[in-house]
């Protein structure tokens, strides 16, 4: 019975222990899943979501429904206008009139103070407003499409703007953490050199002052990279508002420096593009367009503006205040009205405005003209940039593995005691620089090339 109960408790804990190894596994490849569930952004789906939640992009779309709430204002404008009036009046001292007596039957000099009608009375008016012609109104609707318009212009603008600072904000994070990297792998390097040399140092193989020069070498590497450990978290929260994430969002970037850089070797195609999609120049014509809209407005002025209106209501009368007594007596009253308005002499105030209307529209004529040769300028500009950008990267990543070169070739001879301290460290010193220059020419393609994608309204940012 004894040896049965002990095989039992042995079945029950390899159970048990089976179970609990079963757990634990289910739990580390759920941490590992929400390891790996961590948000990851490629460039292109950070600047699809800037698009979205970027506070400049949300304003644009705002300023969008404030032009359409607008251009509807000022249809209404000419549409009925409905008002509602109502008062309530107590004479605290009725008026007193003046007639002659004569017409009572008294002296033909004298003169009869009267009191006419009743302390308190009601009065309820509606009336209704309607524009029949105003050459203002006119304007004003074609000028509520041109102002729409605007605002999505200014949309469009702000949109490649918010792609602009995207993509130097990620460039910024990629390329501190690279830095970051390349400067512990230099550290690194660095640590095993000094701790070999001191080794060598205390056997008096060699002299103090090479360890004080790889010293000096270490310190700034450590400067460089605490320098670099600082500015990573900044770059990052910069990003963080340029995607209109939370200041603090930890987000890791799929895309790396050099896999940007190889994606850009190749330049956008604008072989459909036109002037006419420029943006620059789009806002430009609309420019245009609204000045002539404001000359047409003030030769419109000095046309009449005819309206008419139409009112009904009741009035009630009574010494107390018994409205609402069905005794009380209510008096109908309505009319029905036409005003025309017919501006005749304004002391050439209005000349002087279509004057200045008329110059405003010859100013937009320049703009446009101005802009046409500053678009095709910045194509030229931004075009032999990213040929620059590409020729740079292709020299850099010559000249860093020429770097890298040379100073292993220095370590391997200060180890044999070929080179000093000296010679190692320019070695290295023009290995840091390559590689710094590297960082900058991958990043500089990228800008280059994103740009030139901008300018010429890509629907993307990199085309791969």
């Amino acid at each position: 019975m004894n040896i049965s109960l002990l095989i039992d408790n042995r079945v029950n804990n390899t159970r048990l222990e089976s179970l609990v190894k079963i757990f634990f596994c289910f739990s580390f490849l759920f941490c590992f899943s929400n390891l790996n569930s961590q948000d990851s952004m490629s460039l292109m789906e950070a600047v699809e979501e800037g698009l979205k939640n970027n506070r400049n992009m949300l304003n644009a779309n705002r300023d969008i429904d404030i032009a359409k709430k607008r251009r509807w204002e000022t249809i209404s404008t000419g549409l009925p206008q409905i008002s509602a009036i109502a008062g309530y009046n107590k004479d605290l001292k009725q008026p007193v009139s003046i007639a002659k007596g004569e017409y009572f039957g008294g002296p033909p000099n004298e003169y009869i103070p009267l009191t006419f009608g009743t302390q308190q009375s009601i009065s309820a008016l509606t009336r209704i407003d309607q524009l029949i012609f105003d050459g203002s109104y006119l304007v004003g609707l074609q000028a509520s499409k041109t102002f729409l318009t605007i605002s999505r212009q200014n949309k469009t603008k702000t949109e490649l703007e918010v792609k602009t600072l995207i993509v130097e904000a990620y460039l910024n994070v990629l390329e501190a953490l690279e830095r970051e990297k390349i400067v512990r792998k230099n550290l690194n390097n660095i640590n095993i050199t000094l701790n070999q040399s001191k080794k060598i140092f205390e056997q008096g193989l060699i002299e103090e002052e090479i360890l004080q020069q790889l010293l000096i070498t270490k310190q700034s590497l450590n400067s460089s990279l605490e320098y670099t450990k600082k500015i990573i978290p900044i770059t990052k929260q910069i990003f963080n508002i340029s995607i209109g994430a939370d200041l603090d969002s930890q987000i890791n970037l799929s895309d790396t420096l050099l896999g940007l850089c190889i994606i850009s070797n190749s330049p956008p195609n604008f072989e459909d593009w036109t002037i006419e999609k420029n943006i620059d120049y789009q806002i430009a014509q609309n420019n245009l367009k609204s000045s002539k809209l404001l000359l047409k407005l003030e030769r419109f002025r000095a046309m009449p503006t005819i309206s008419g209106y139409l009112t009904g209501g009741y009035d009630g009368f009574n010494d107390e205040f018994k409205f609402f007594k069905q005794k009380q007596k209510w008096y109908s009253q309505s009319s029905i009205g036409l005003t025309v308005r017919l501006p005749i002499f304004s002391s050439l105030g209005g000349q002087a405005r279509t004057e200045q209307a008329k110059i405003n529209v010859e100013k937009a004529k320049s703009l446009i003209s101005q802009t046409y040769e500053q678009v095709l300028l910045d194509q030229a500009k931004a075009l032999n940039e990213y040929d620059v950008a590409l020729q740079n990267f292709k020299t850099s990543q010559q000249t860093l593995k020429l770097a890298e070169s040379i100073e292993k070739k220095n370590q391997i001879k200060f180890n044999e005691g070929v080179v000093g301290s000296f010679d190692l460290r320019q070695a290295q010193l023009q290995l840091y620089d390559a590689q710094n220059q590297n960082l900058t020419s991958m990043k500089r393609v990228v800008k280059a090339r994103s740009a030139l994608s901008l300018l010429f309204y890509s629907s993307e940012i990199l085309k791969q």
